[in-house]
């Protein structure tokens, strides 16, 4: 039971601000890796946490200020941890001539102007699209959509080399991470997909998503030489604000 909850609280630990046990400290390589399969199973549970929040505040406030109050729970709740890692993303390929200058600029705690603005238009395009969830489909893409960005980022991982030769905040996480995490998290995360929106609509869904991450992960062969924890939080936002945008396509084609 204990090598099962470890990597649980691990994985919860990291990608969110909420501390479950002051008891389970200096985990191994493979224990992180393990953590990862269940990146979708804690990226659920921020999705049922933001379900529930929007459910409870639906009642006390205008739609467009319940959005917005969504927006500042899920940053809250993760430490802005996927914010940092897209706005450094973005300063590292606007500033970078070379994969090294790029991962030197993306290492430097202050946020560029670049960053700073896709950042903000991160956010704007985040709150656009939940302002134009269709209401049928407003509980699934909540639950759902934090799930499908940190399945995206354990993916990427598996398929991708660590960028950093010196390592770095995700190379202990890369060292053992195995295709039986990353199913680990596709079940659960397909089943979810499952419940709530249908087969096919899962289907698509994992479909295009694998295809934004092989792009993703092209992307930062050529721009990075690899991944690094900057350039997985950056496609977490991505997949993300990409369900939202898309998913009400699953209720026209239905």
């Amino acid at each position: 039971m204990t090598s099962l909850v470890r990597p649980f609280l691990f994985a919860w630990h990291f990608l969110t601000a909420i501390p479950l046990s002051r008891h389970h400290h200096e985990p191994t390589a493979m224990e992180l890796a393990s953590s990862m399969a269940w990146y979708s199973t804690v990226g659920l549970m921020i999705g049922g946490t933001l379900a529930l929040a929007d459910t409870v505040l639906t009642n006390l406030f205008a739609s467009e200020v319940v959005n917005v109050l969504l927006i500042v729970l899920l940053v809250v709740l993760t430490r802005g941890l996927h914010q940092d890692g897209l706005a450094d993303t973005l300063d590292g390929i606007a500033g970078g001539r070379e994969p090294a200058d790029r991962l030197s600029i993306m290492r430097d705690p202050r946020i560029g102007a670049i960053g700073a603005t896709g950042l903000f238009l991160s956010l704007i395009l985040r709150y656009a699209a939940f302002m134009a969830l269709p209401q049928p489909l407003r509980l699934p893409a909540l639950v759902c959509m934090p799930a499908l960005g940190r399945w995206a980022m354990v993916t990427l991982a598996w398929l991708s080399p660590y960028a950093r030769a010196e390592g770095g905040l995700a190379a202990p996480f890369l060292a053992h991470l195995s295709l039986v995490h990353v199913l680990g998290s596709t079940l659960v995360l397909a089943s979810a997909l499952i419940l709530m929106l249908g087969v096919s609509e899962t289907i698509a869904i994992l479909a295009v998503g694998s295809a934004v991450v092989a792009t993703v992960q092209a992307g930062c062969r050529a721009l990075f030489g690899g991944i690094t924890g900057d350039t997985l939080g950056a496609t977490n936002e991505l997949v993300e604000i990409l369900f939202l945008l898309v998913v009400p396509l699953a209720l026209v084609l239905s």
